[in-house]
């Protein structure tokens, strides 16, 4: 399985972009997971959406061809940042590329509550009608605490945390494959 994985943070040391790599090492064996780039992406532009730059056409197509989008979300002001917005925005439009998609959410942050009320704000989004993506349901991933999480080497280091995103990443292939037989 092809999966992509879109991070809504551009840091350099995201916490968000470590759990996403962690994702890709761990589950290798399970599944082909890129990571994209959203940085050089520019705002979205209704002037430019049916002519967008290479660097939208590119990343569209990475998501079209793609069998399953990992969505890993920081919180910002209580919601999803605007980078990842951004993006959504691009792929809702034209040739709509997520709709019908399959999808999952995973988010940390350094607050004990994960990002529970941007992904609660992402789910949202993710049923709007130019993206309609059918979503894992109550597989819920939320690292809170993560900056006590994580060594040097990029490592989850909380076991309960490591088995929890053990049972996810399982649910998440059992249900895509009986959701395309």
């Amino acid at each position: 399985m092809k999966v992509v994985a879109i991070v809504g943070s551009i840091r350099n040391d995201s916490y968000n972009l470590k759990l996403a790599q962690y994702v890709q090492k761990r589950y290798q064996d399970k599944f082909d997971l890129e990571i994209l780039n959203i940085r050089e992406i520019p705002f979205y532009d209704q002037d430019i959406e049916n002519n967008p730059p290479e660097v939208v056409t590119e990343f569209k197509n990475k998501v079209k061809t793609a069998d399953a989008v990992l969505w890993v979300t920081p919180e910002y002001n209580g919601t999803v940042p605007g980078v990842l917005v951004n993006v959504i925005d691009w792929l809702s439009r034209v040739d709509k590329v997520m709709i019908g998609k399959p999808s999952w959410i995973m988010g940390a942050s350094m607050g004990n509550l994960g990002t529970v009320k941007a992904q609660m704000h992402l789910r949202d989004i993710l049923f709007s009608p130019g993206i309609n993506s059918p979503l894992l349901p109550s597989n819920e991933v939320y690292v809170g605490a993560v900056h006590t999480k994580f060594d040097e080497a990029g490592n989850l280091t909380d076991e309960g945390t490591v088995q929890f995103l053990d049972t996810v990443v399982n649910n998440f292939i059992d249900w895509y494959n009986r959701s395309n037989r």
